[in-house]
């Protein structure tokens, strides 16, 4: 099974390699049952140290979004408006999504670097959200609120509707997600000369619309996350996974948080 999130979209995370055949053996020790052969420990495959499971994934997703959040609030708390949190915002947001790719690309998780992910993000997330707590005055607690009832909703959707997730459902959310990331680096771009087409607080047709649709295939996201989660149980993966999902969900949180963040500031002015 593959996701095509690009957090989680290694085809063979979860490849189990299959017992090892030993072949009998003719010769036998004495007081020793007929085929047994002495040599067969050292060919045995080693034994898997546990698998995932959805109880592994929550406990493991609530310590990497409580890092995060942690973090946020100390940077919110103590970092003061002004060139420093400026350095927070850009020097957090390049650092973890250098980690975000260093993490995606791993065949094996390392539970250090999801832990240092989210303590960088934590940086970020808590520079971006002071700024827009300043800007526009009690736009973070909604944020918040939105993020986790939005995400609630989503899983209470997949779960109650039976949502399947196609090959064709995946293509299409990836191919959306590509060109979105697409339109966001331009607009980045485009806002060192002054021309961002895609602004906090600049209620556009086109803004509102771009955010509306960042939401959705952050929900999206959301859907191919719970499925490769379940998936992965299903199929047994190694309980090393459940960071890989931890992980994948706390990068398309982050996403979901990020764009009701900006869709609120719209009708903040």
């Amino acid at each position: 099974m593959r996701s095509n999130n690009p957090v989680l979209s290694r085809p063979d995370t979860w490849q189990v390699q299959p017992a090892q055949q030993v072949p009998g053996q003719y010769g036998q020790y004495p007081g020793q049952p007929y085929g047994y052969d002495p040599n067969a420990a050292q060919f045995a495959p080693a034994p898997v140290a546990g698998r995932m499971t959805i109880d592994d994934v929550i406990t493991k997703t609530a310590l990497t979004i409580g890092t995060l959040m942690a973090v946020a609030a100390l940077t919110f708390v103590f970092v003061p408006v002004g060139p420093l949190l400026t350095a927070a915002w850009v020097v957090g947001g390049l650092v973890s999504f250098g980690v975000v790719l260093l993490v995606s690309f791993r065949r094996a998780v390392n539970p250090a670097f999801v832990l240092a992910y989210a303590a960088i993000e934590g940086v970020f997330i808590g520079a971006v959200s002071k700024f827009f707590e300043y800007s526009y005055p009690g736009i973070v607690l909604p944020a918040v609120a939105g993020t986790f009832v939005a995400a609630a909703m989503t899983l209470g959707a997949y779960k109650f509707f039976r949502i399947k997730v196609s090959s064709k459902f995946r293509r299409m959310v990836m191919i959306g997600t590509m060109a979105y990331a697409g339109v966001l680096l331009v607009n980045f771009i485009l806002s060192f000369f002054g021309l961002a087409f895609i602004t906090a607080g600049n209620l556009t047709v086109f803004a509102l619309i771009a955010s509306a649709i960042g939401v959705g295939l952050a929900v999206f996201n959301l859907i191919l996350d719970f499925d490769y989660i379940e998936q992965g149980v299903a199929m047994g993966a190694p309980a090393s996974e459940s960071w890989r999902g931890a992980f994948g969900l706390t990068v398309t949180m982050v996403w979901l948080y990020i764009e009701i963040l900006r869709i609120l500031s719209y009708f903040r002015r």
